[in-house]
């Protein structure tokens, strides 16, 4: 968590977008020498992550503030538990609430939708992978509550890793094109980054196995007898990749045609929050 690239910087982003010029409710009601102790709480069951955030945003508020983190990131949760203490200031402790309420909310509703769905590939290899689909400026966060959940990180962004979709491949003249021009680019850069091709149908996939050149063919919408089809086509030669419309009831379906990752976009953006309350102690 400590390694995440500006994070403290969009801790003080989000506390200025919701503090502005002051927190004028605790301010015009809390004597400024009161003092007092606040628990976390989780309002029902699933798996916590954002705590480490969590602490930073009630320190970056106030540094005397003494935060225990009593359950830690990965840590699974049930209703009623107590993960966090807070002592202090009270008007420093209700000005950090909300912003540290929202990190921890999102990132353990990330990390339990996460650990629910790949709870369902057990006893699989497939690994379920998530995607670029995610908040702007808090990609980092949302992709390290997947892997508290137990998911694989795909690419970060567009810099990490070549995907040809299908777009690129159209602008670039077919599969064929787009696959050599790449690989050129690649040698005039001097840049090893592992290459990933979008195919959309078994004649397509037929083209990457004739042309080769890639690390990783990705199986896009295609239906569970198609991909079974297309990973025996394979043959282990390429890594494989499912996406599109999976759903939990085709989830461990698609799975069981050996396909090595599953892509799922909704776990970073259709995701709900866990719920979380602070109190007074």
């Amino acid at each position: 968590m400590t390694d995440i690239p500006n994070l403290d910087e969009l801790i003080q982003m989000a506390l200025k977008e919701d503090i502005g010029d002051g927190d004028h409710s605790t301010l015009a009601c809390i004597p400024p020498a009161a003092t007092g102790t606040a628990k976390m709480v989780a309002k029902q069951d699933g798996i916590l992550c954002g705590a480490e955030v969590g602490k930073r945003v009630f320190l970056f508020v106030d540094p005397t503030l003494e935060v225990t983190l009593l359950k830690n990131d990965g840590d699974a949760v049930a209703k009623g538990d107590i993960v966090m203490l807070v002592e202090g200031h009270s008007g420093s402790i209700l000005t950090a609430e909300r912003t540290a309420l929202n990190f921890m909310q999102r990132l353990s509703g990330i990390a339990t939708e996460t650990h629910r769905m790949v709870s369902m590939l057990k006893g699989l290899n497939t690994k379920l992978l998530d995607t670029r689909k995610t908040t702007p400026n808090m990609r980092l966060l949302e992709k390290y509550a997947v892997a508290c959940g137990g998911g694989t990180n795909h690419r970060i962004g567009l810099y990490d890793m070549i995907m040809l979709k299908d777009n690129h491949i159209d602008f670039a003249g077919g599969i064929e094109a787009a696959i050599d021009r790449t690989r050129n680019y690649l040698q005039s850069k001097g840049k090893n980054l592992k290459i990933e091709i979008e195919v959309r149908d078994l004649d397509e996939l037929q083209r990457v196995l004739d042309h080769g050149g890639v690390d990783r063919i990705m199986l896009d919408n295609f239906d569970i007898p198609t991909l079974r089809e297309a990973v025996k086509r394979i043959d282990h030669r390429f890594e494989t990749e499912a996406s599109g419309g999976i759903t939990d009831q085709t989830l461990r379906p698609y799975a069981e045609t050996g396909v090595d990752f599953i892509s799922v976009g909704a776990l970073t953006h259709h995701i709900k929050s866990l719920d979380l309350s602070l109190v007074k102690k």
